[in-house]
């Protein structure tokens, strides 16, 4: 579908839920709710899907938007979801739209509307929502900085674009506070995310002479420090601040005998290949995946996958 098509279909039909995905992070929270918001001045039903993974540092922005317990949705709108595997816990359902940016999406809506060259999800949101209104509110216009800032590191990250820098000045121009957003979002740390840091920084390693650095967070660490979920926010960039470096690899233990992987590259590898050979996906140069193993044992498995993929 084209974005015009999406428009259309929106307005032809009325009561939606919206799906934020496990974890999730700054820009599915904020193109949901920017969305939701925009959908509510067409006079819509819309609500968003109580996440339990929503964190302390994004409850704020999306706590007003969650849908009533006697709420009957007729139709489900997924954002910057790429896969049914992260929907979100607890909803068990099919996808009437998807509205994404991963280059590796599944499709697995009955209709799918995604923008590989996008550096966020909430970019597409934000070229949706005047074709269904005809203009942006500030409100909207915070929410979409939140989703375009954060999956970009306050644009820092190799996935920003010019396209990005323009979606950027539309938001301000709309009324995106960005000094008081910034502020929150990456001048901001709680003391447990200092402590954490500091362990993680004091066990790098590293491969291939500094070219790959890998970060471990382990349940040990996590207790030793008093961190929370909360102050696990955009961890994965940490590894990749080391001089010379071309790969990351943040490696955290979610439990005993599972842990995420978050895979970093300036490009010299595929990293959504990487991850798609323990079940996950992403962007050439951000994505994820799990492993049922130690700390250490995905540390070795994953290594190898990129000596094998970089040769």
């Amino acid at each position: 579908m084209g974005l015009h098509e999406c428009a259309a279909w929106i307005r032809e039909n009325d009561s939606f839920l919206l799906l934020t995905h496990r974890r999730p992070d700054g820009d599915t929270l904020g193109s949901a709710a920017a969305l939701c918001h925009a959908l509510k001045r067409l006079g819509k039903q819309a609500w968003l899907y109580r996440n339990p993974e929503v964190t302390e540092r994004y409850e704020p922005f999306v706590a007003s938007y969650y849908a009533p317990a006697d709420f009957r949705p007729a139709y489900f709108i997924a954002l910057d979801i790429a896969d049914v595997t992260m929907l979100p816990k607890g909803f068990d359902g099919s996808v009437d739209l998807v509205l994404d940016h991963h280059g590796s999406n599944s499709q697995f809506g009955l209709m799918n509307e995604v923008r590989p060259e996008a550096a966020a999800c909430g970019e597409l949101i934000l070229d949706l929502i005047p074709l269904l209104c005809g203009n942006l509110e500030k409100e909207e216009a915070d929410l979409l900085y939140v989703a375009v800032s954060t999956d970009t590191g306050c644009f820092c990250y190799g996935n920003t674009t010019a396209d990005t820098f323009r979606a950027a000045a539309e938001l301000y121009e709309a009324g995106a506070d960005n000094r008081r957003l910034n502020k929150l979002l990456f001048r901001t740390s709680s003391r447990p995310r200092l402590m954490l840091e500091g362990m993680i920084y004091t066990g790098l390693r590293s491969a291939r002479d500094g070219a790959v650095n890998v970060a471990v967070v382990t349940l040990d660490m996590m207790s030793r420090a008093g961190a929370t979920e909360d102050d696990c926010d955009d961890i994965a960039s940490l590894a990749g601040r080391v001089a010379g470096n071309r790969v990351s690899v943040t490696v955290r233990e979610m439990e005993p005998g599972r842990c995420k992987v978050s895979l970093r590259t300036d490009g010299v590898l595929d990293a959504s290949a990487a991850c798609a050979r323990f079940g996950g996906g992403g962007h050439r140069m951000a994505a994820g995946c799990e492993l049922s193993a130690t700390p250490e044992k995905t540390v070795t498995q994953m290594l190898s996958v990129i000596d094998e993929l970089w040769g």
